[in-house]
């Protein structure tokens, strides 16, 4: 059988090695015996690399891939010639000749794999997210890092991208946000001790774990509650200036997932997030001392008289809601009725377990109470219950337990102690030193106002007169009231009492800027005096409400009074600012005839009042 072209050349190829390999044994001339071992590995190893590459390019197998899907041996037909003749299973496949550009395959485009409208509107909802609503600066720093932490687990193909922050103080790391594929993860707070993530934070130094056993996966990443298969882990720690602040952590299932050059990237995106907690510190610095000298202000520009203790607890509790950051706030006064200090207004934003107002406080063993004992601030970090000791916030009754922060303001003006300011915060050792001495310093303003509403009601209470008016008191007016009645059963003289109430007049109020309401009163009350009969008082009940005895005067004497009395002030216009315009009253009446229970007298006359009022106010109607 006679060889073909083909393999008379291999042939030829192949006798060349012997003939090379026998020159050393046939010359005794050096040079020879080196040119032809030279010529012998060279030849060699020319063969060896040619063979090899025919075998496994990449690009031979590539080509095969292309055409069919078929190898290199069944992808072409070998001719005598050494031509290649494609075979490739698409029939209409086009040749490519050398006059053709070079046509390569590529993958398909985003153009080509994804709707361009709908690409445009996914893109649109991911840069345009909508940041929280009405949420604080923790929030908004967390809705951040959360996009961070996103970009993070995907750029590095990572099973959960994790952020810790650290606290110097507690020795503990606490898992604040996390990007995982893994439902396993909580928020919690871990003590420090020796897995990867407390050397990173002891240390202040970046770990790489590139292989972990199985074995040592939960002894290592701690943050998941059952095993996740975790293999590979990179952590790197997190600085604001010179200080550790937290930790930046990414795990994968598969081994050798990180790299030193994965470090360096989280060192950069560290680098980031110390920056923007800096902008989100200086901003939050900005906005709570704007909100802080605000609340201030409000007071000092606050027109309240605090004629009663129900506006002096208002004032203060929307004051020292933009103060500090608190979930129950509780204000603590003092009681002279009953000679000791209670809560008399208690503010729970999260609705969870706490005191009702009017508890006494326990000076003795609550926190509150050695803050009035003492006058110096209490502040607890952390009021986690324990077997060894419990924290009595204000009395041993108390049923509170949760575990949060507590702080305890006195309000003390010249030596006198008048109560406390307490703040009650879910979050352990949230009010840092500066939150303490700034409401320190802002509590002597509080102070002050209390100050100044005792001193107020304590003289008040030693005048017969109402300030603003000038006509007897409440107090004054029900103690002359009583004489009159024990009178009148005496002489068995007739009288009677009317209550006299100021309609309101909420559409003339949009008229006006300010308050009309005490040139109205002032108006009403000139009105009464002058028509006032003889032997007959008359005084202030409360803010709308005044009261004339009549001492022997009948029921139908005092009604046609009370109806000249309301027409007079319906009829008498009342400037006001630039403006005239006129007011109204409404009148219950109730005989006083041998009778001296000044408490029944006064409801009766209260019930004809409000019969008065049920028709739309400018009435008089007698309960006799």
């Amino acid at each position: 059988m006679f060889l073909d072209r083909k393999n008379r050349k291999r042939l030829l190829i192949f006798i060349a090695i012997p003939l090379l390999a026998v020159i050393p044994f046939v010359t005794d001339d050096v040079v020879l015996r080196i040119i032809a071992a030279v010529l012998l590995v060279i030849y060699v190893g020319f063969i060896i690399f040619l063979r090899d590459s025919m075998k496994s390019s990449p690009r031979f197998e590539e080509e095969g891939m292309r055409y069919g899907g078929k190898n290199l041996e069944k992808g072409f037909d070998e001719k005598e010639d050494d031509g290649f003749e494609i075979i490739a299973g698409n029939l209409n496949a086009e040749i490519v000749t050398a006059g053709d550009p070079v046509q390569t395959v590529r993958p398909k485009t985003a153009k080509e794999i994804y709707n361009p409208g709908e690409l445009k509107s996914e893109y649109i909802k991911i840069a345009k997210e909508n940041l929280p609503e009405n949420v604080g600066h923790d929030e908004y720093f967390s809705f951040v890092l959360e996009k961070m932490l996103k970009i993070a687990q995907e750029a590095f193909f990572a099973y959960s991208a994790v952020f810790f922050w650290y606290n110097r103080k507690g020795k503990r790391i606490t898992l604040h946000r996390a990007v995982s594929a893994s439902n396993d993860i909580a928020p919690q707070k871990y003590d420090l001790e020796n897995d990867v993530l407390s050397e990173i934070a002891k240390n202040e130094e970046p770990k790489l774990l590139p292989s972990i056993p199985p074995t040592a996966e939960m002894d290592n990443i701690r943050y998941y509650s059952v095993p996740q298969g975790i293999r590979s882990f990179v952590g790197v720690p997190v600085f604001y200036g010179d200080m550790l602040v937290g930790v930046l952590a990414l795990d994968s299932r598969e081994e050798d997932s990180f790299s030193v050059e994965t470090v360096y990237s989280l060192g950069r995106l560290a680098r980031i997030i110390s920056i923007i907690i800096s902008l989100f510190d200086e901003k939050f610095a900005e906005t709570l001392s704007e909100q802080r000298l605000k609340a201030l202000l409000s007071i000092l520009a606050s027109q309240k008289t605090f004629g009663d203790a129900e506006e002096l607890y208002e004032t203060i509790e929307t004051s020292v809601a933009s103060l500090l950051h608190w979930d129950v706030f509780s204000f603590v006064y003092y009681d002279p009725l009953s000679s000791s200090f209670k809560t008399t207004r208690v503010d729970n934003k999260r609705s969870i377990k706490y005191v009702g107002e009017g508890l006494e406080i326990d000076l003795k063993k609550s926190l509150t109470g050695k803050a009035i004992l003492t006058g110096s601030v209490v502040s607890v970090e952390d009021t986690t219950p324990t077997e060894e000791k419990r924290y009595i916030r204000f009395a041993e009754q108390e049923d509170i337990s949760y575990e949060g922060a507590f702080l305890a303001v006195p309000l003390v003006y010249h030596g006198q102690n008048f109560g406390a300011l307490c703040f009650d915060n879910l979050k352990k050792s949230v009010y840092s030193s500066a939150d303490i001495n700034f409401i320190q310093k802002a509590s002597k303003i509080f102070a002050f106002i209390a100050y100044a509403y005792s001193t107020q009601k304590f003289l008040r209470n030693l005048l017969s007169v109402d300030v603003e008016t000038k006509i007897f008191n409440r107090d004054f007016f029900l103690e002359m009231f009583k004489k009159d009645l024990l009178k009148a059963k005496e002489l068995n003289a007739p009288g009677a009492l009317a209550l006299i109430h100021i309609d309101e007049f909420l559409e003339q109020e949009n008229l006006f800027e300010g308050d009309p309401f005490p040139k109205v009163l002032k108006a009403i009350v000139e009105a009464v005096k002058e028509v006032l009969p003889e032997k007959s008082f008359f005084g202030r009940i409360s803010e709308r409400l005044l009261a004339v005895s009549f001492f022997n005067f009948t029921s139908n004497d005092a009604f046609l009074w009370a109806e000249k009395l309301r027409i007079k002030v319906a009829r008498t216009p009342v400037p006001v600012m630039s403006r005239q315009s006129t007011f109204t009253i409404s009148i219950g009446l109730a005989s006083t005839n041998n009778r001296t229970d000044w408490e029944e007298i006064f409801k009766t006359a209260q019930l004809a009042l409000n019969k008065a009022l049920e028709k739309g106010g400018n009435a008089v109607k007698s309960a006799t």
